[in-house]
């Protein structure tokens, strides 16, 4: 994944912050030789105080097929995609220049955290994994906990695997026009108030949040 000065989060923070609101996402393996990688779409809880980058709790059905290329030791990717909206080539095109020259662009935030996979086979180590899981998408509770050998989830419990996922290093851009010149940033801005689809409130926030001071005005690689 490119990233541009202009497209880098300010501090760890940032992108913390967005993943702790953006819990699903892919986590690609790499396949036996000759193979494409495996990638599994997954809820997962991310702890950012656990190690230097934190650490992902996930778990998944023990028939997977992803178990041996994890078992292999490869490193893992999580990868995380969203606030992502299309931007019309009108929008873009500076006050001295005609709207049909405008480039069209996308907007979108991506987290990507690099993996070592550690693998919870464990009885009670899974029950408490899934039990971390679950209070992270349930804080209010609603569930019973799951306990080894007791109803209703600890017959459940060999069916899984779980999933700890040591973060080695992370990759964040937020891809939002900070370089662009004020003008185009305040065109963009109006335009994803005025069309109002699903993901546009999102991103027109990230808009006026990513503006970096002195980036370079235009004539760079987009993405």
């Amino acid at each position: 994944m490119l990233i541009h000065p202009w497209d880098a989060p300010q501090d760890d923070g940032v992108w913390q912050q967005w993943l702790a609101e953006h819990d699903f996402g892919q986590l690609a393996v790499n396949g036996p030789p000759g193979e494409p990688p495996y990638v599994q779409p997954l809820h997962f809880a991310y702890d950012p105080l656990r190690g230097p980058h934190g650490e992902v709790l996930t778990h998944l059905a023990r028939p997977n097929p992803i178990w041996p290329a994890v078992e292999a030791g490869s490193p893992v990717l999580l990868s995380v995609v969203d606030d992502y909206v299309y931007v019309p080539g009108p929008w873009q095109a500076p006050d001295d220049t005609p709207p049909e020259h405008g480039t069209p662009t996308s907007f979108y935030a991506a987290v990507q955290l690099r993996c070592t996979a550690h693998l919870v086979d464990d009885p009670r180590e899974k029950a408490d994994l899934l039990n971390a899981q679950v209070g992270h998408f349930q804080p209010d509770g609603g569930s019973a906990r799951a306990a080894v050998g007791e109803a209703p989830y600890g017959r459940m419990l060999s069916g899984i695997r779980g999933l700890r996922l040591e973060v080695t290093d992370v990759r964040a851009k937020f891809k939002y026009a900070a370089h662009k010149p004020d003008d185009v940033k305040e065109r963009t801005a109006a335009g994803l108030l005025a069309r109002g689809g699903p993901r546009d409130a999102a991103a027109y926030a990230h808009h006026l949040r990513h503006r970096t001071p002195g980036a370079p005005q235009d004539g760079a690689p987009q993405d």
